[in-house]
Protein backbone atom coordinates (compact mmCIF):
# COMPACT_ATOMS: atom_id res chain seq x y z
CA UNK A 1 0.00 0.00 0.00
CA UNK A 2 2.80 2.39 0.92
CA UNK A 3 4.55 1.44 -2.31
CA UNK A 4 1.45 2.30 -4.38
CA UNK A 5 1.01 5.63 -2.64
CA UNK A 6 4.64 6.42 -3.28
CA UNK A 7 4.24 5.67 -7.01
CA UNK A 8 1.11 7.85 -7.23
CA UNK A 9 2.85 10.73 -5.51
CA UNK A 10 5.82 10.34 -7.83
CA UNK A 11 3.54 10.36 -10.89
CA UNK A 12 1.80 13.53 -9.75
CA UNK A 13 5.12 15.18 -9.10
CA UNK A 14 6.33 14.23 -12.56
CA UNK A 15 3.21 15.69 -14.18
CA UNK A 16 3.58 18.91 -12.20
CA UNK A 17 7.23 19.16 -13.15
CA UNK A 18 6.39 18.62 -16.82
CA UNK A 19 3.84 21.40 -16.69
CA UNK A 20 6.30 23.74 -15.02
CA UNK A 21 8.99 22.87 -17.56
CA UNK A 22 6.67 23.47 -20.58
CA UNK A 23 8.67 25.62 -23.02
CA UNK A 24 7.87 29.33 -22.77
CA UNK A 25 7.49 29.48 -26.54
CA UNK A 26 4.69 26.90 -26.40
CA UNK A 27 2.90 28.77 -23.64
CA UNK A 28 3.26 32.03 -25.54
CA UNK A 29 1.97 30.35 -28.70
CA UNK A 30 -1.09 29.00 -26.89
CA UNK A 31 -1.80 32.44 -25.46
CA UNK A 32 -1.37 34.08 -28.84
CA UNK A 33 -3.69 31.55 -30.49
CA UNK A 34 -6.35 32.08 -27.85
CA UNK A 35 -6.06 35.86 -28.19
CA UNK A 36 -6.17 35.61 -31.98
CA UNK A 37 -9.25 33.38 -31.92
CA UNK A 38 -11.02 35.76 -29.55
CA UNK A 39 -10.17 38.73 -31.76
CA UNK A 40 -11.33 36.86 -34.86
CA UNK A 41 -14.63 35.95 -33.23
CA UNK A 42 -15.13 39.55 -32.13
CA UNK A 43 -14.36 40.82 -35.63
CA UNK A 44 -16.74 38.30 -37.18
CA UNK A 45 -19.54 39.33 -34.84
CA UNK A 46 -18.89 42.99 -35.57
CA UNK A 47 -18.92 42.28 -39.31
CA UNK A 48 -22.21 40.41 -39.06
CA UNK A 49 -23.77 43.29 -37.10
CA UNK A 50 -22.52 45.79 -39.69
CA UNK A 51 -24.01 43.70 -42.52
CA UNK A 52 -27.36 43.53 -40.73
CA UNK A 53 -27.33 47.29 -40.30
CA UNK A 54 -26.53 47.78 -43.99
CA UNK A 55 -29.34 45.41 -44.97
CA UNK A 56 -31.78 47.37 -42.82
CA UNK A 57 -30.65 50.66 -44.35
CA UNK A 58 -30.87 49.18 -47.85
CA UNK A 59 -34.38 47.94 -47.18
CA UNK A 60 -35.46 51.41 -46.03
CA UNK A 61 -33.95 53.02 -49.14
CA UNK A 62 -35.70 50.48 -51.36
CA UNK A 63 -39.06 51.02 -49.69
CA UNK A 64 -38.77 54.78 -50.21
CA UNK A 65 -37.80 54.35 -53.87
CA UNK A 66 -40.65 51.91 -54.52
CA UNK A 67 -43.20 54.29 -53.04
CA UNK A 68 -41.93 57.44 -54.78
CA UNK A 69 -40.25 57.45 -58.20
CA UNK A 70 -40.74 53.76 -58.87
CA UNK A 71 -44.49 53.98 -58.42
CA UNK A 72 -45.04 56.17 -61.51
CA UNK A 73 -41.81 56.75 -63.49
CA UNK A 74 -41.53 54.08 -66.17
CA UNK A 75 -37.73 54.01 -66.39
CA UNK A 76 -37.39 53.76 -62.60
CA UNK A 77 -40.06 51.07 -62.47
CA UNK A 78 -38.38 48.96 -65.17
CA UNK A 79 -34.95 49.28 -63.55
CA UNK A 80 -36.20 48.31 -60.11
CA UNK A 81 -38.55 45.55 -61.24
CA UNK A 82 -35.89 43.86 -63.38
CA UNK A 83 -33.31 44.11 -60.59
CA UNK A 84 -35.83 42.75 -58.11
CA UNK A 85 -36.24 39.58 -60.18
CA UNK A 86 -32.47 39.32 -60.71
CA UNK A 87 -31.75 39.67 -57.01
CA UNK A 88 -34.44 37.13 -56.06
CA UNK A 89 -33.04 34.51 -58.41
CA UNK A 90 -29.42 35.01 -57.31
CA UNK A 91 -30.31 35.02 -53.61
CA UNK A 92 -32.44 31.90 -54.03
CA UNK A 93 -29.64 30.03 -55.79
CA UNK A 94 -27.37 30.76 -52.83
CA UNK A 95 -30.06 29.65 -50.37
CA UNK A 96 -30.67 26.40 -52.24
CA UNK A 97 -27.02 25.48 -51.72
CA UNK A 98 -26.54 26.70 -48.15
CA UNK A 99 -29.71 26.23 -46.12
CA UNK A 100 -30.48 23.03 -44.24
CA UNK A 101 -34.05 24.17 -43.54
CA UNK A 102 -36.51 22.35 -45.87
CA UNK A 103 -39.02 25.23 -45.75
CA UNK A 104 -36.41 27.73 -46.85
CA UNK A 105 -35.07 25.40 -49.53
CA UNK A 106 -38.58 24.95 -50.96
CA UNK A 107 -39.17 28.70 -50.83
CA UNK A 108 -35.89 29.36 -52.66
CA UNK A 109 -36.83 26.89 -55.37
CA UNK A 110 -40.16 28.69 -55.78
CA UNK A 111 -38.32 32.01 -56.08
CA UNK A 112 -36.21 30.78 -58.99
CA UNK A 113 -39.27 29.43 -60.81
CA UNK A 114 -41.64 32.35 -60.19
CA UNK A 115 -39.17 35.18 -60.73
CA UNK A 116 -37.83 33.61 -63.92
CA UNK A 117 -41.44 33.46 -65.09
CA UNK A 118 -42.14 37.12 -64.22
CA UNK A 119 -38.90 38.20 -65.91
CA UNK A 120 -39.93 36.40 -69.11
CA UNK A 121 -43.44 37.85 -68.94
CA UNK A 122 -42.21 41.43 -68.52
CA UNK A 123 -39.54 41.34 -71.27
CA UNK A 124 -41.87 42.03 -74.23
CA UNK A 125 -43.79 44.63 -72.23
CA UNK A 126 -40.56 46.43 -71.36
CA UNK A 127 -39.47 46.37 -75.01
CA UNK A 128 -42.86 47.67 -76.16
CA UNK A 129 -42.49 50.56 -73.71
CA UNK A 130 -39.14 51.47 -75.27
CA UNK A 131 -37.24 50.57 -72.13
CA UNK A 132 -34.27 48.32 -71.36
CA UNK A 133 -34.11 46.12 -68.24
CA UNK A 134 -31.16 46.49 -65.89
CA UNK A 135 -28.09 44.52 -66.94
CA UNK A 136 -26.82 43.99 -63.39
CA UNK A 137 -27.63 44.66 -59.77
CA UNK A 138 -27.07 48.08 -58.27
CA UNK A 139 -24.74 48.49 -55.29
CA UNK A 140 -27.59 48.18 -52.80
CA UNK A 141 -28.83 44.83 -54.04
CA UNK A 142 -25.31 43.55 -54.69
CA UNK A 143 -24.65 44.33 -51.04
CA UNK A 144 -27.51 42.02 -50.08
CA UNK A 145 -25.97 39.22 -52.15
CA UNK A 146 -22.53 39.85 -50.65
CA UNK A 147 -23.96 39.66 -47.15
CA UNK A 148 -25.64 36.35 -47.93
CA UNK A 149 -22.36 34.92 -49.17
CA UNK A 150 -20.50 36.18 -46.09
CA UNK A 151 -23.09 35.05 -43.54
CA UNK A 152 -21.98 32.25 -41.22
CA UNK A 153 -23.83 28.95 -41.38
CA UNK A 154 -25.49 29.79 -38.05
CA UNK A 155 -26.72 33.18 -39.32
CA UNK A 156 -27.51 32.31 -42.93
CA UNK A 157 -31.19 31.34 -42.65
CA UNK A 158 -32.11 34.45 -40.66
CA UNK A 159 -30.13 36.70 -43.00
CA UNK A 160 -31.85 35.26 -46.07
CA UNK A 161 -35.34 35.30 -44.57
CA UNK A 162 -35.04 38.85 -43.22
CA UNK A 163 -33.80 40.04 -46.62
CA UNK A 164 -36.67 38.27 -48.34
CA UNK A 165 -39.34 39.83 -46.15
CA UNK A 166 -37.96 43.31 -46.87
CA UNK A 167 -37.44 42.62 -50.59
CA UNK A 168 -40.99 41.35 -51.09
CA UNK A 169 -42.49 44.29 -49.23
CA UNK A 170 -40.51 46.57 -51.54
CA UNK A 171 -41.51 44.63 -54.67
CA UNK A 172 -45.17 44.63 -53.65
CA UNK A 173 -45.15 48.41 -53.11
CA UNK A 174 -43.39 48.91 -56.45
CA UNK A 175 -45.81 46.76 -58.43
CA UNK A 176 -48.95 48.02 -56.75
CA UNK A 177 -47.79 51.61 -57.14
CA UNK A 178 -47.05 51.32 -60.85
CA UNK A 179 -50.20 49.30 -61.53
CA UNK A 180 -52.12 52.23 -60.06
CA UNK A 181 -50.15 55.28 -61.16
CA UNK A 182 -47.85 54.18 -64.00
CA UNK A 183 -47.94 55.83 -67.41
CA UNK A 184 -47.44 52.78 -69.67
CA UNK A 185 -50.59 50.68 -70.09
CA UNK A 186 -48.75 47.45 -70.95
CA UNK A 187 -46.44 47.63 -67.97
CA UNK A 188 -49.33 48.61 -65.70
CA UNK A 189 -51.16 45.46 -66.73
CA UNK A 190 -48.05 43.33 -66.26
CA UNK A 191 -47.42 44.76 -62.81
CA UNK A 192 -51.01 44.06 -61.78
CA UNK A 193 -50.70 40.43 -62.90
CA UNK A 194 -47.59 39.86 -60.78
CA UNK A 195 -48.99 41.45 -57.59
CA UNK A 196 -50.88 38.32 -56.36
CA UNK A 197 -47.75 36.14 -56.74
CA UNK A 198 -45.57 38.59 -54.82
CA UNK A 199 -48.23 38.89 -52.11
CA UNK A 200 -48.24 35.10 -51.80
CA UNK A 201 -44.45 35.09 -51.55
CA UNK A 202 -44.55 37.73 -48.82
CA UNK A 203 -47.15 35.83 -46.81
CA UNK A 204 -45.11 32.64 -47.12
CA UNK A 205 -41.78 34.15 -46.09
CA UNK A 206 -43.34 36.01 -43.16
CA UNK A 207 -44.65 32.65 -41.94
CA UNK A 208 -41.17 31.17 -42.21
CA UNK A 209 -39.73 34.19 -40.39
CA UNK A 210 -42.19 33.63 -37.52
CA UNK A 211 -41.23 29.95 -37.34
CA UNK A 212 -37.54 30.82 -36.94
CA UNK A 213 -38.37 32.99 -33.92
CA UNK A 214 -40.51 30.37 -32.16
Amino acid sequence: MKHALFLSAAALAALSLAACNKPASTTASDTANATGNAASNTASAAGADANKAEDATGAAVGATSANTLGSHDTAAFVSNASQSDMYEIQAAQIAEKRTKNPQIKAFAQMMVKDHTKSTDMMKPLIAAAGQTPAAQLDNRRQGFIDHLNKASDADFDKTYVDQQVAAHKEALDLLQGYAKDGSDAGLKGGAAKIVPTVQMHLDKIKGIQASLKS
